[in-house]
C-alpha cells in the first residue's frame, strides 16, 4: 500500500496518513477547489473511544429471552463470542419468521453508514432479509419524504429534479436571478451519497455573481447564503404564503406566461381560481402574504416584477418540505417557476435543493455504477420511513398514505444496520416507547450510538476504512477504489462476513454469497458493469492499482429542456404528460391536508399561532455545518464547535437578554415534549424570536433509564412532533418546533454520548 493511500467519503475524497492503526492525517484530493471540512473528522476516528469492540448481548434479553422491554437503553451489555452472537441472532430470527411471519421483520436500516458500493450496511442488510424470505421495508427518505411523493404527481419524477437538474455552469452563464427559498447554504454541498470528488457550487456562484447575477434568499438565517444576497428574513414556515404572493402579482398584472401554462402544465385555471380568491373570497394578494410572513407588502410585488423580467430560477431547498404540509413548497416553487414560463430555458425555471447536496447543478453520469444485487422483497408490506413509531405503537391500525389505505404491521424484530435514527427521527422520548414495544432490537455499527445502546444484540462492524470497497456517485465523475487503510478494530467484522456466517447458518449461505470473497465480489461486480458500457475501461485489477477512474458525464444539462422543446416527444411521467399544477388524482383523494393544487396551511409550529404565547422562539433544527448528520460526532471538527461540550444553540442578541443568557452559557432548551441542554452562541444573523440547533448531536439523556429524560447533549429531536407532514407523504416535520429558552442553573451534567455503555464479560 503506498505510504498516502488515497480513499473516499460522502464528504470528499482524501490521502491519508496512517499510524497506530489508525488515521492519523488526511489531505484533500488534488483538484477539489473547496474541500469540505468534515475531513477533519477521520483523524483518530477508527480507534475513538466510542468503537464497538466485539460481540454484546444486553442483559436483559440474554438473561430474559426476547420480549418487550423499557430497559432498553439504560442495561448493561455482556461480551460473547462471535460464535455464540450468530447462533442466538439465528435462533431468533427463525423463531420471529416460524411464529409471526417475515412481515413482523422491520428491515429499516435507513442511514449514509458507507460511500461503498459493495458494504453499503443498508444494502447487505436488505439483500440478507430477502433470502430470509422478506420483511417490512420503508418507502423514501427523512431528507426528502415530502417531495418523493408529491414531485412524481406533479412533474413525473423526483430523481431527475437532482440528478439532472441545471448545471452550475449553467447558472453561472445565464441565470440572473436566483431566488432561493430555504437559502442556499454551501455546508451541505460537501456531500453526495456515494462519496464526492469535487465541489464546484461555491466557484460557480463567484463566476455568477462576477457577471452580475443576484441571488436573494428567503430565510431566518442570514448564513443560509454565504456571500453577497438580498435576505429576507420571514417568519419561518411562511414561504408558501410568500410563493403566493408573487404568484398573485403575476396573474393580475399579466407577467404570466399563458402561453407556456396551457401547453406544458394542466390545472392553472384551478390553481388560478384559488389564487385570487374566487372560491373563498381570500385573494392571496401580497398584503395577504405580508401579514402572514412579515415582509413588505411592497417588496414581494417588486420582486414579482424583476422575476419575470429576467433569466430567473426559482430554487426551494429540501429543508421546506420537512415540515407540517412540506408538499406545498416544492410544488409552489414549481407552479411559480411555470407561471414565469422559463422553465427548460437555460438558466431559468426551477431547482429543488441547491444548497442541499453536492448533487443538483453536478452534471450527471452517462452510465449506472456496480451495484450490489439485492434481489426481490417477497413481502409488500411498507411504511413512509418517518412513521416507525407509529408503525411499532399502534400495530395493524390503519392509515392513508399517497391514496392507499394500509395497515401497520406488527413487528416483533428490528433489524438495523448503518444508521441511528435517534439522529434523524422526532420525539426522541416516543421513539423510546415505541422501540420498547418489539421482541429483539438487532443493532450493526461501528460505534456506540444511541441506537446502538437501545439494541438487544450489538453486531460490531467496520468502518469504511477497515475493509475494501470502491465507490463514486451519480453526480460526480470519479469512480474511486477504497483500499484498507488499517486493520480492523477490536473484534469487529465486515457486514459481509457476518451475514455470510448468519446466512450459512440459516440455510442459505451459498445462496447469498454465491461463493465469493468480498474482494471477488468487488471484481465480479466491477467486470459485470464494466461489459455493458458503450466504452472502454481498464480491467478491474488496473483500475486497483490505479486507484480511481474518471467516467463521462453530461454537460451543460438545463432542468426539462427536452420537455419544453417537444412536450409531446418528451412528455412527463405524469397522467396528463405534463406538468400538474392541478392533480386530479390528488383532488381524488380528499385528504384535508393536501389539496388538488398547492395551498397555504397554516402552520402547526409557528410564531402567528396560539402556541406560541406558551413557547415563543421558533427553533430551526438544520443540519449541522461541522459533521454529516450525526456521523462523526466525536471527531475534533464536530468537537471544536461544542460549547462547554454540548451543542451550540444561535440565539439573537436580543432574545438573550431578554432571557439573561449570555454567550457560553449552558442553556435549557424545553417544550411539551422535552428539553435539551445547550451551548449559547450570541448572533445576530438571524431573525429575532428564531434559535438554531442542527441536528446531530448523539443523543445523552440524563438517567437513561428515564425516557422522559432531558437530552445533556444538545439533540433538538427530543423536542420535535413526531407527525407527518400530511396524509399524502407522511414525511419528516423535524425541521421546524416551538420551544423556550432559560439559562440553566445548578450543576452542569457531563456529557456521555461518546462513551460505551457497561459491558460485563461472561
Amino acid at each position: 500500500m503506498p505510504a498516502r493511500p488515497t480513499s473516499l467519503t460522502h464528504w470528499g475524497g482524501f490521502s491519508a496518513e496512517v499510524s497506530s492503526g489508525d488515521i492519523a492525517a488526511v489531505t484533500p484530493l488534488p483538484g477539489d477547489d473547496d474541500p469540505s471540512p468534515l475531513l477533519g473528522n477521520l483523524p483518530g476516528s477508527v480507534r475513538h473511544r466510542s468503537r464497538i469492540a466485539g460481540p454484546a448481548i444486553r442483559r436483559g434479553w440474554l438473561d430474559d429471552g426476547p420480549g418487550p422491554s423499557r430497559r432498553r437503553g439504560a442495561d448493561e451489555f455482556v461480551a460473547v463470542s462471535w460464535e455464540e452472537l450468530t447462533d442466538l441472532l439465528a435462533t431468533e430470527l427463525r423463531r420471529v419468521v416460524d411464529t409471526h411471519g417475515n412481515e413482523a421483520i422491520y428491515g429499516g436500516s435507513y442511514g449514509w453508514a458507507s460511500a461503498g458500493r459493495f458494504h453499503h450496511a443498508q444494502s447487505q442488510v436488505h439483500r440478507f432479509l430477502k433470502m430470509l424470505g422478506g420483511y417490512t421495508y420503508s418507502r423514501h427518505s427523512y431528507s426528502l419524504g415530502a417531495t418523493g411523493v408529491i414531485m412524481p404527481r406533479v412533474v413525473g419524477t423526483h430523481d431527475d429534479l437532482f440528478k439532472r437538474s441545471t448545471d452550475w455552469d449553467v447558472i453561472a452563464a445565464r441565470t440572473d436571478l436566483l431566488v432561493c427559498f430555504g437559502g442556499l447554504a454551501m455546508k451541505n454541498t460537501g456531500t453526495n451519497h456515494g462519496g464526492t470528488t469535487a465541489h464546484p457550487a461555491r466557484d460557480a456562484l463567484r463566476r455568477f455573481r462576477g457577471r452580475g447575477g443576484r441571488i436573494v434568499s428567503f430565510s431566518p438565517l442570514r448564513d443560509d447564503v454565504d456571500g453577497e444576497c438580498e435576505w429576507y428574513a420571514p417568519v419561518p414556515g411562511t414561504d408558501v404564503a410568500i410563493m403566493l404572493g408573487l404568484a398573485y402579482v403575476l396573474a393580475t398584472e399579466r407577467l404570466a406566461d399563458r402561453g407556456f401554462l396551457e401547453t406544458h402544465c394542466v390545472g392553472y385555471d384551478r390553481f388560478e381560481r384559488y389564487l385570487l380568491g374566487a372560491d373563498d373570497g381570500v385573494a392571496k394578494s401580497p398584503q395577504w402574504a405580508a401579514a402572514i410572513c412579515g415582509l413588505p407588502a411592497d417588496e414581494i410585488t417588486a420582486l414579482a416584477r424583476r422575476m419575470a423580467a429576467q433569466r430567473t430560477i426559482v430554487t426551494v431547498s429540501w429543508s421546506l418540505q420537512r415540515v407540517r404540509h412540506g408538499e406545498q413548497a416544492p410544488w409552489l416553487g414549481l407552479t411559480l417557476a411555470a407561471m414565469l414560463g422559463q422553465i427548460g430555458l437555460p438558466g431559468g425555471g426551477f431547482g429543488h435543493g441547491y444548497g442541499s447536496m453536492n448533487e443538483p447543478g453536478l452534471p450527471p453520469l452517462r452510465c449506472g455504477l456496480p451495484r450490489l444485487p439485492q434481489g426481490i422483497n417477497p413481502v409488500s408490506t411498507f411504511i413512509p420511513v418517518a412513521a416507525v413509531s407509529d408503525m411499532l405503537l399502534h400495530p395493524g391500525e390503519t392509515f392513508d398514505y399517497n391514496g392507499m389505505r394500509l395497515t401497520y404491521p406488527d413487528i416483533r424484530c428490528v433489524y438495523w444496520a448503518g444508521g441511528n435514527p435517534f439522529h434523524h427521527h422526532q420525539n426522541i422520548p416516543r421513539l423510546r416507547r415505541a422501540l420498547a414495544r418489539v421482541d429483539t432490537v438487532v443493532v450493526h455499527d461501528p460505534y456506540w450510538t444511541a441506537m446502538a445502546k437501545h439494541a438487544d444484540i450489538v453486531v460490531p462492524s467496520t468502518t469504511a476504512f477497515e475493509r475494501e470497497d470502491y465507490s463514486g456517485s451519480k453526480n460526480d465523475p470519479v469512480l474511486m477504489a477504497m483500499p484498507k487503510l488499517v486493520e480492523p478494530y477490536a473484534d469487529s467484522r465486515d457486514d459481509y462476513t457476518t451475514f455470510a456466517a448468519l446466512a450459512d447458518r440459516l440455510g442459505f449461505g451459498e445462496q447469498f454469497t454465491e461463493g465469493r470473497t468480498a474482494r471477488q465480489w468487488l471484481a465480479h461486480l466491477y467486470e459485470k458493469w464494466s461489459a455493458e458500457l458503450d466504452f472502454a475501461v481498464p480491467t478491474f485489477e488496473q483500475f486497483w492499482r490505479d486507484g480511481s477512474l474518471r467516467l463521462p458525464t453530461e454537460r451543460g444539462l438545463t432542468l426539462l429542456g427536452d420537455f419544453r422543446a417537444d412536450p409531446v416527444a418528451h412528455r412527463l411521467g405524469t397522467p396528463s404528460g405534463r406538468i400538474e399544477i392541478f392533480s386530479e388524482d390528488i383532488a381524488g383523494f380528499g385528504y384535508a391536508d393536501c389539496a388538488g393544487h398547492p395551498t397555504w396551511f397554516e402552520p402547526t409550529e409557528w410564531l402567528g399561532g396560539e402556541r406560541a404565547a406558551t413557547y415563543p422562539l421558533h427553533l430551526v433544527a438544520n443540519q449541522p455545518a461541522t459533521r454529516l448528520h450525526g456521523q462523526l460526532d466525536g471527531g475534533s471538527t464536530s468537537q471544536s464547535a461544542k460549547v462547554v461540550g454540548r451543542e451550540a444553540i444561535r440565539m439573537h442578541p436580543d432574545d438573550a437578554a431578554a432571557r439573561g443568557v449570555a454567550d457560553g452559557d449552558v442553556v435549557r432548551v424545553f417544550n411539551d415534549r422535552g428539553a435539551c441542554l445547550a451551548g449559547a452562541v450570541i448572533d445576530d444573523r438571524l431573525r429575532r424570536s428564531v434559535v438554531q440547533l442542527p441536528t446531530g448531536a448523539w443523543f445523552d439523556p440524563a438517567d437513561p433509564a428515564d425516557y422522559d429524560a432531558m437530552c445533556v447533549h444538545g439533540n433538538p429531536n427530543v423536542l420535535t412532533d413526531d407527525v407527518g407532514t400530511s396524509s399524502l407523504a407522511r414525511g419528516s416535520t423535524g425541521a421546524h418546533v416551538l420551544v423556550q429558552v432559560e439559562k440553566f442553573s445548578g450543576p452542569i451534567p457531563p456529557v456521555r454520548a461518546h462513551e460505551p455503555p457497561v459491558i460485563r464479560q461472561r
